[in-house]
């Protein structure tokens, strides 16, 4: 192989690596410990990752169940006890992209109660707690799922939040505890959205 061939060959593989690393922009902030919902113990939580994280099973509303790869992040956060967090952040390419994304997990969530409802002996409700005025909007949605042989139940909260070219998603879920949507939306769900840039 001549010395210009080799020269050639080596900018052909740097400027693809460079083009993957372009491919991910900057990570957005994403949420502290501090921002759950307190819970009567200690949150616990790894560091922002790569990639996407799931807590619920609503969040099949992908087109042809095809998620962003990149340019997605995620955080998962949980109490020594029953109540579990997540945190999922997409930036897109252009705004519109964004916007259609949340309007898709905004209805994923409405829908979820419905579908976990056709489960066997599962008693799914639905809760719409409305929008939270930071960035470009967020809205709250909650789920609380029973079961027809136990007394035991799940709460779920659902935060869908946008800031330009990127949305972030947040969940909440214990065994046990009452949804404190209250604090959710104005604490955990606004520093969520506000921390993104």
């Amino acid at each position: 192989m001549t010395a210009a061939l080799v020269a050639a060959t080596l900018t052909v593989l740097l400027s693809g690596t460079e083009a993957a690393a372009v491919d991910w922009r900057p990570r957005p902030g994403m949420i502290y410990l501090s921002d759950m919902p307190k819970d009567g113990t200690t949150w616990y939580g790894s560091p922002a990752s790569r990639g996407w994280t799931d807590l619920s099973t609503c969040t099949g509303f992908w087109p042809d169940h095809h998620r962003p790869e990149v340019n997605v992040w995620h955080r998962e956060v949980n109490t020594s006890e029953t109540a579990s967090g997540i945190q999922n952040t997409v930036v897109f390419e252009t705004e519109a992209e964004a916007i259609a994304f949340a309007a898709r997990a905004r209805q994923a969530y409405a829908d979820c109660p419905v579908r976990e409802g056709e489960r066997p002996n599962v008693i799914a409700t639905g809760y719409d707690y409305g929008a939270v005025d930071v960035e470009e909007g967020a809205t709250v949605q909650g789920m609380r799922i029973a079961y027809t042989f136990s007394e035991q139940y799940h709460n779920h909260l659902f935060g869908v939040g946008r800031d330009g070219d990127t949305v972030t998603l947040v969940e909440w879920e214990s065994n046990w505890s009452a949804p404190p949507v209250d604090f959710f939306k104005n604490t955990t769900l606004k520093n969520a959205v506000n921390r993104l840039y």
